[in-house]
């Protein structure tokens, strides 16, 4: 069967992409609330969130990075002295 076109535009192709992507929005929220509900959980266990999530995106960075920021941030503070 060939495709449903209207304007150009190939509507059964774009309804399915639009409809997988309705489903994945759905899934990330849903992640996302279960991420809300591990950081209260953590907090409540008297843990610090904010620090907790600059951990978070530390690890995500590679070595190199990680030491390139540290380094930048040693610099900038003591331009500050602070």
């Amino acid at each position: 069967m060939a495709e449903t076109e209207v304007g150009g535009i190939a509507a059964d192709r774009l309804r399915s992409l639009i409809e997988r992507i309705e489903r994945l929005e759905e899934e990330k929220a849903g992640i996302a609330s279960d991420i809300r509900d591990i950081f209260a959980e953590a907090k409540g266990a008297g843990f610090d969130v904010k620090i907790m999530r600059t951990i978070l995106k530390l690890r995500k960075m590679n070595a190199a990075d990680r030491d390139e920021q540290e380094i930048l941030i040693d610099t900038y503070k003591k331009a500050l002295d602070m």
